[in-house]
C-alpha cells in the first residue's frame, strides 16, 4: 500500500474500546466509486447529526479502503489483490478464477486487510458495513444483520439477501461471520451510475435507524452459532 488511509470516528480510538462501534467502510474495489461515494456520504451525515445532538452508537469509517485502486480505477489494490478475497479467513484460498480475484499470497498479506483485522480484533464491532457496486442488493449475513440489513434494503428498495449467490473464500463475511460471528452487511449500489448524487437519497433513512438504534449492541455481544442461511 502505498498511499495512507484516512479514518475517522465517533471519538478518539482509545475511547472507544469496549463500545462495539459500527465498522463502516468503502472503496474496497477502487473501480467501484459508487461504494466511496456512500461511505463518504454516510460520514458527512453522521457528523452532521452529532453537531445536531442527535444521539447515535459509537461508529468508525474508512471512505475509501483501496486509495490506490481507487486512483488507478482498478479493483485490486497497487499490489494486484482484491482485497476482498484476502481476509485470513478459515476458507482462504490461494486460487482465482481471473487475475481481478487474486487473494494474494497468502492470507491476511495485505496491509489494508490487516488494518480492518486489527480494527476488529481491538473493538468487536457490534456490525460492519462494506460498500461496493454490482447488481443492487443488501447482503446480510449472520443473523444479528438482519435487523439492520432489512432497514437499508426498505430504505432503498433493494432486495434483502442471506448471501451474494458465488463462493467468496477469503471476504469479509466469511471472516467477520462465519469465523468470528460478528455481523457483517455488504450493500451492493447499481454499478456504473452517472449520477452518484442518486445514491444518498436512498439510503439516508436507513442508515439513520441504523446508527440512531443502540439496541443492538449488547444483543450481539453473545451471537447464537446459527448462521441464517448461509
Amino acid at each position: 500500500m502505498e498511499t495512507p488511509i484516512s479514518l475517522a470516528s465517533s471519538e478518539p480510538l482509545a475511547q472507544l474500546q469496549g463500545k462495539r462501534p459500527i465498522l463502516l467502510f468503502g472503496g474496497v474495489h477502487g473501480d467501484e466509486p459508487e461504494g466511496v461515494r456512500l461511505a463518504e456520504e454516510t460520514l458527512r451525515s453522521l457528523l452532521i447529526w452529532t453537531r445536531d445532538g442527535i444521539s447515535l452508537a459509537p461508529w468508525i469509517v474508512i471512505t475509501c479502503l483501496n486509495v490506490d485502486g481507487y486512483k488507478s480505477n482498478s479493483r485490486v489494490n497497487a499490489r494486484g489483490v482484491d482485497l476482498n478475497r484476502n481476509y485470513p479467513s478459515k476458507d482462504w484460498s490461494p486460487k482465482a478464477d481471473a487475475p481481478r480475484y487474486s487473494p494474494g499470497p497468502s492470507a491476511g498479506s495485505e496491509p489494508e486487510v490487516q488494518g480492518i483485522v486489527e480494527l476488529i480484533e481491538t473493538f468487536q464491532p457490534r456490525l460492519m458495513i462494506h460498500c461496493h457496486s454490482w447488481e443492487p442488493c443488501v447482503v446480510a449475513t449472520g443473523p444479528y444483520a438482519q435487523k439492520d440489513g432489512a432497514r437499508l434494503a426498505e430504505s432503498s428498495g433493494y432486495k434483502l439477501v442471506p448471501e451474494i449467490g458465488y463462493p467468496t473464500p477469503g471476504s469479509l463475511s466469511r471472516y467477520g461471520w462465519h469465523d468470528k460471528k460478528l455481523p457483517v452487511i455488504c450493500i451492493e449500489e447499481r454499478d456504473g451510475l452517472t449520477d452518484l448524487s442518486s445514491i444518498w437519497p436512498r439510503f439516508e433513512k436507513g442508515m439513520r435507524e441504523v446508527f440512531t438504534d443502540h439496541s443492538l449492541r449488547d444483543q450481539a455481544a453473545n451471537p447464537s452459532s446459527t448462521e441464517s442461511g448461509q
